[in-house]
């Protein structure tokens, strides 16, 4: 008997979802997410957001942060820099009185040591949050605010602070330095601009 190969039958992972550059969220949705996870009284899900706003980390190096990464004793640092795990490169952000606020609240609830995930799993066979598990949650907060998921991704969260500080200062190399980007092209892509209007701008803003 002739085998039938199975690939024929497979379906291409991308069926019927929309692939590109996910939306950063504006401020009205920001702060629609924000008010009603803290009206749920949901503390982890607070931190994750807000962290993940100020951060503009990647899914992948939010949820391996450990509490010691951010934290200097019992206080919440200001500024904290991290090693990229993508480009191996070290990158600062800055975390805003709010998102303090709400990491410390956090990590008392939980009663996090210094060296424990900021964001364990709640998975036996991992140590801290997926970024498929971020992802699924991350989907939770945008369709409770009537927007169309498939528009977001952890992707947004990453653009979010990036795309509002472009909008304010246009100045392109300060972007880039808080997105950790190696080449300029990666944050003209990431804030969705014309290459040669970009090029002009950065020009514009070297000192």
């Amino acid at each position: 008997m002739e085998r039938i190969s199975t690939s024929q039958h497979r379906e291409p992972w991308n069926k019927g979802k929309l692939i590109g550059q996910k939306a950063p969220f504006k401020l009205k949705e920001i702060w629609a997410i924000r008010t009603r996870l803290q009206m749920a009284g949901r503390s982890r899900d607070l931190a994750l957001f807000d962290l993940g706003i100020d951060s503009k980390l990647r899914g992948c190096d939010l949820v391996k942060l450990r509490v010691r990464d951010i934290c200097h004793g019992d206080q919440i640092a200001p500024r904290a820099i991290i090693m990229q795990q993508k480009t191996q490169r070290p990158v600062q952000f800055e975390i805003t009185p709010s998102t303090r606020e709400a990491v410390g609240t956090w990590i008392k609830q939980a009663k996090l040591r210094a060296e424990d995930y900021l964001f364990p799993s709640r998975l036996h066979n991992s140590p801290h949050m997926g970024t498929r598990q971020y992802a699924r949650v991350l989907e939770g907060w945008v369709k409770a605010i009537g927007l169309d998921a498939s528009a977001y991704g952890t992707h947004s969260m990453r653009r979010t602070k990036a795309s509002l500080i472009y909008r304010r200062t246009k100045n392109l190399r300060a972007v880039q330095l808080l997105l950790g980007h190696t080449k300029l092209e990666s944050t003209v892509r990431y804030l969705g601009i014309e290459v040669d209007d970009a090029l002009e701008l950065a020009e514009q803003t070297e000192v």
